[in-house]
């Protein structure tokens, strides 16, 4: 039976044909009417708009936007694509009917005319010089590809949207399957040999960070890897059966951003899968979905965009101002004095370490300047010195020169260095007689940097530039330019588009400081080490950040005055349903005015002891004037006054019974308030971060002195360079060398981040118990600089305390003659013998007002200026001690 259905099945699959989901217009009017109709009078309505906001446009400009927009509209409905910029335009349009975020564009779609047109995008081609044949080359046809950036908590709803209108059969998400790169096959094949997960972790970790690495290449790098080739028959065992079973396929996923829609029911294209969360997607991947003709749209979810609402949100609630984007000042001095100081966390595109440097140097004072930046910071540019070429030139330190003066209006909005790959293009149509057409596959060519196809290149330019009566070498060395730069060229579409939103989030930083960093927050809650570097960068700021209030806070960050309240989602272990019983109870009713009121008011089947211990502890009761201590050693009884469950899995049957404690006064415990150290741990312990103060604090003297970088900083460290770190010890993993040693790996924590420190046996042997003790370091290492981050090679690790006491070499006691008596001596000698040390002690004796005398003494009396001493010394002679280091 089974064969006779196989002989029954035939089904053949059609390459080369594109299957367009059913874009439905009126009967009377075909697609590309339709398509034509819509841009003409969107174009339109652009530059009324534009008229509105910039002034009158001349009759010549309108001009060239209808030219270009003719141009464009037949060169799409030729390619047969109308229907395909009808179906974009429609599901953006739903997303901004339904005030979800959409972004300015991104890609080379920021280069057509048509697409402004349409609201596809909202960045003008025209005015910003880009090129709708680096989108759509009509000499290579090839399906338009438009991504499209969606606020992130929304991008599903768009999904929705499209699989209701074109039907739920006709549309999927696309798979994608992961592979068993390096470090994963070694992982995974350590389980199957029974090697402990410790050693195999142990194993993968010495494969040195990179893209796409093998194991051949990680063990020709790395010693230890080469020499488990010679080693045990389960490290020779381990290596050999990964080899043979790298790259193979491992899980499937889901694409992050593409979906299929189609004309007809997928089933009758191509086999679907469902997820373990009961979504389907094909089975066919992202390449084999494009060879069968179905249409891929790309839906991307970008958190600034979120970010950018939850400000405007913030603006408008707090300070009843309506704040339109289109309408932002796009050369406003505050948004590029924040820019040009690199005071640019939280800003898209412009946040790491490496280009706030790069920004600090440039001083963009021009949009173009911000478009140039996001196309220079990539490694290429980086690491050719074109980025200081470009820097130099700007500021007038290069005197900007161009090979010919046709070049100068090309390059003079990147003074005189090739940035963009549309420079290449237009020099290759002024100089050589390129179409645009053309000049796109000059540029792709060189990207492909394949030699056969650049020397057919190079003759087709010097004839182009020999028939307008170009000198044969300049021409050449012009080609040799932009074959040099084009290759680190960049899309300039991509750049203006992202640029805008760098811009739009930097001038809201820069106007809207509080709204903007509280939505920051909010949108990084869920990660621990952007808290870190955000709540730094508000104390930077001066935003004091509050930590949660049950009477004040809401779901998420929220905007007190000039400060920024914590958000209860924030606290550990609370829980989104917690949080909403507390919020729906207090405006329900009245701010809550007690612990044992909360307890007896809040919702019992979601607020439960652990939720109270969190809540405690973070500071969410300090309004009530009680200590925390007081208040945490008190939960018991305000639990038996409210009936809260302790058992978070469990209701409390008695809530259906007036409580016998309701007339009973409650009392909290009489105990003293913990001490700092101890307030500060329990509030990371229920937040996962410091809020009202860090350990690092009281050491900010000694950081400033002895440390040279932050976590922050590390990434801008050159490689085998000797740094010192302040730090924590947030998490430590002990291991075992091949010669059975120990030492660690640690995850150190700063105000501004974390980062991973590597103590090899000699170090850790020398301060395990420093490791142990939860105290604050000062960490010498040396900085290992990979793709993705910097890590440190502990030299020597040593805590806080005792740095300056062991860099003072000597102290300076000022006295005066009469300060000089037997008792006062005596006091001293007995203080200075309970610190032994090696820091020799000085008197300086006012002898008059002109004259002073300094008196050493004797080694026996070198002491360890521990704070404790300094202290009471100075208290005892009434002056502040003098170090000399």
């Amino acid at each position: 039976n089974t064969l006779n259905v196989a002989r029954r099945c035939n089904y053949e699959m059609e390459f080369g044909q594109y299957k367009y989901p059913v874009f439905q217009v009126s009967e009377n009017v075909s697609l590309e009417e339709k398509f034509e109709k819509e841009a003409r009078e969107g174009l339109e309505k652009r530059l009324v708009r534009k008229e509105s906001l910039e002034g009158s446009i001349s009759t010549e400009l309108k001009n060239e936007y209808e030219k270009r927009l003719t141009y464009e509209l037949k060169t799409i409905n030729e390619m047969g694509f109308a229907g395909y910029f009808l179906i974009v335009a429609d599901f953006i349009d739903y997303a901004r009917r339904s005030d979800i975020p959409v972004g300015p564009g991104r890609g080379s779609a920021a280069g057509s005319l048509t697409a402004y047109a349409l609201k596809i995008t909202d960045i003008d081609p025209i005015k910003y010089g880009l090129l709708f044949e680096r989108f759509l080359n009509p000499g290579r046809i090839s399906m338009p590809d438009i991504d499209i950036d969606f606020c992130i908590k929304n991008r599903d709803r768009v999904i929705d949207y499209v699989s209701e209108k074109y039907g739920r059969e006709n549309v999927s998400q696309i798979i994608t399957f992961g592979t068993m790169k390096a470090r994963a096959v070694i992982r995974d094949v350590g389980r199957s040999l029974n090697i402990s997960y410790a050693e195999a972790d142990r194993i993968a970790k010495l494969i040195p960070e990179g893209i796409n690495i093998t194991l051949d290449e990680a063990v020709d790098a790395e010693p230890q890897l080469k020499a488990m080739e010679e080693g045990t028959d389960d490290e020779r065992n381990l290596l050999r059966i990964s080899r043979s079973l790298e790259g193979l396929t491992r899980h499937a996923s889901t694409h992050a951003s593409g979906i299929v829609i189609s004309d007809r029911p997928l089933v009758e294209y191509l086999p679907l899968f469902k997820g373990p969360n009961g979504e389907i997607m094909t089975q066919y991947t992202m390449d084999q979905v494009a060879h069968l003709g179905l249409i891929k749209f790309d839906f991307l979810g970008l958190k600034t965009l979120t970010v950018i609402q939850d400000t405007l949100d913030l603006i408008e609630k707090i300070a009843g101002q309506v704040v339109k984007l289109d309408e932002i000042e796009m050369e406003d001095n505050e948004t590029f004095k924040l820019i040009s100081e690199g005071k640019t966390t939280g800003v898209f595109q412009l946040e790491s370490a490496g280009m706030k440097e790069l920004l600090r140097n440039l001083k963009p004072g021009v949009f173009e300047d911000i478009v140039a930046s996001v196309a220079l910071y990539r490694p290429g540019p980086l690491g050719s010195n074109m980025v200081d070429d470009f820097i130099k030139r700007k500021h007038g330190e290069i005197k900007k020169t161009y090979l010919l003066p046709q070049l100068e209006e090309i390059l003079t909005e990147t003074y005189g260095v090739i940035v963009y790959q549309e420079q290449v293009m237009r020099i290759a149509q002024v100089l050589a007689n390129y179409t645009l057409a053309e000049a796109d596959l000059l540029r792709k060519a060189i990207s492909k940097k394949r030699a056969e196809e650049m020397a057919q290149q190079k003759e087709r330019f010097l004839a182009g530039t020999t028939q307008n009566g170009l000198n044969v070498h300049k021409a050449e060395h012009v080609f040799d330019l932009i074959e040099k730069f084009g290759g680190y060229g960049f899309n300039k579409s991509h750049s203006v588009a992202y640029a805008m939103i760098a811009y739009l989030t930097a001038y809201l930083k820069a106007h809207y400081p509080v709204q903007f960093m509280a939505a920051l927050l909010t949108e990084d809650m869920g990660s621990q080490d952007k808290t870190i570097k955000n709540i730094a960068e508000c104390k930077e700021m001066g935003i004091p950040i509050l930590p949660p209030d049950i009477n004040e806070s809401q779901v998420d960050f929220s905007v007190v005055g000039e400060s920024i309240r914590f958000g209860l989602a924030a606290v550990k272990h609370v829980g989104f349903k917690a949080v909403e019983a507390i919020v729906h109870e207090r405006e329900r009713k009245e701010p809550f005015t007690s612990l044992r009121e909360f307890c007896r008011r809040v919702d019992k089947s979601k607020v439960n002891k652990r939720v109270l211990e969190g809540l405690i502890q973070c500071g969410a009761f300090d309004f009530t004037g009680v200590f925390r201590s007081r208040l945490f050693a008190s939960l018991n009884d305000a639990i038996a006054f409210g009936g809260i469950s302790e058992d978070p899995n469990q209701l409390n049957m008695f809530d259906l019974f007036p409580s016998k404690e309701e007339g009973r006064s409650f009392e909290h415990t009489d105990i003293d308030e913990w001490e700092d150290d101890e307030k500060l741990r329990k509030e990371k312990e229920s937040l996962g971060f410091y809020i009202t103060g860090h350990p690092l604090d009281r050491f900010a003297d000694v950081i400033n002195q002895f440390a040279t970088t932050t976590t922050q900083d590390l990434v801008t460290v050159k490689d085998k360079s000797i740094v010192k770190l302040a730090g924590l010890v947030n998490t430590m993993r002990i291991k075992r060398t091949r010669k059975g040693e120990k030492m660690a790996v640690i995850n150190v924590e700063d105000k501004n981040g974390f980062t991973e420190v590597v103590v090899f046996p000699d170090v850790f042997a020398k301060c395990v118990t420093l490791l142990n003790d939860d105290r604050p370091l000062l960490i010498t290492g040396e900085a290992e600089a990979s793709d993705n981050a910097v890590k440190i090679r502990a030299q020597g690790i040593v805590a806080l305390e005792t740095v300056k006491q062991k860099a003072i070499n000597s102290i300076i006691i000022p006295v005066s003659q009469e300060g000089l008596n037997r008792s006062c001596l005596m006091k001293l000698k007995d203080l200075i013998f309970r610190y032994p040390g090696e820091c020799q002690i000085k008197f300086r004796i006012n002898l008059d007002k002109n004259n002073k005398a300094t008196v050493d003494t004797h080694n026996r009396y070198s002491i360890m200026p521990e704070e404790n001493l300094i202290k009471e010394i100075e208290s005892l002679v009434g002056a502040k001690v003098i170090y000399i280091v």
